[in-house]
């Protein structure tokens, strides 16, 4: 059976970045991932080099970064006040660490993953660009099994 829409595949891989080989994610086989396929859940460039694949089959394809998460958006990165991150009027300090990330909603109700990149004395700049934008995405690995929807 062949990989296609309204199936499942149970798959193995490493996600590299492609420019420079850092490995960015490993699924090892003692527990491949399941994807559904079909479903526009999948970035659609991985989703059409996996389409037709078997059982068995190995793959070795790159993903451009405008096909993934799509290009570094400057705009994306800006400076809140440092008051944003008080907690009852207290500023929390165990948020403000350097590298890391937690959602925050904007004035729409939206919500946002955001990663702290550098704190100041009255702000703090953040980065909202999703961690694999702008990055050439490589994936090697092997499919081990194909199933079919009911």
């Amino acid at each position: 059976m062949k990989i296609s829409k309204g199936c499942k595949a149970r798959v193995v891989y490493v996600l590299y970045n492609a420019d420079n080989n850092e490995v960015i994610e490993q699924v090892s086989e003692n527990n491949p991932v399941v994807f559904n396929f079909g479903t526009g859940m999948l970035l659609e460039g991985f989703e059409t080099n996996l389409s037709g694949l078997s059982k068995g089959d190995t793959f070795d394809f790159v993903v451009k970064a405008k096909d993934a998460y799509g290009p570094r958006d400057s705009y994306a990165v800006f400076d809140l006040p440092k008051d944003t991150f008080a907690v009852n009027g207290k500023l929390d300090t165990k948020l403000l660490k350097i590298g890391n990330r937690f959602p925050m909603q904007d004035n729409n109700g939206n919500q946002h993953e955001g990663m702290i990149i550098s704190i100041h004395e009255d702000t703090v700049t953040m980065d909202f660009n999703h961690p694999l934008a702008g990055i050439d995405l490589r994936f090697v690995g092997k499919v081990i099994e194909v199933i079919l929807e009911e």
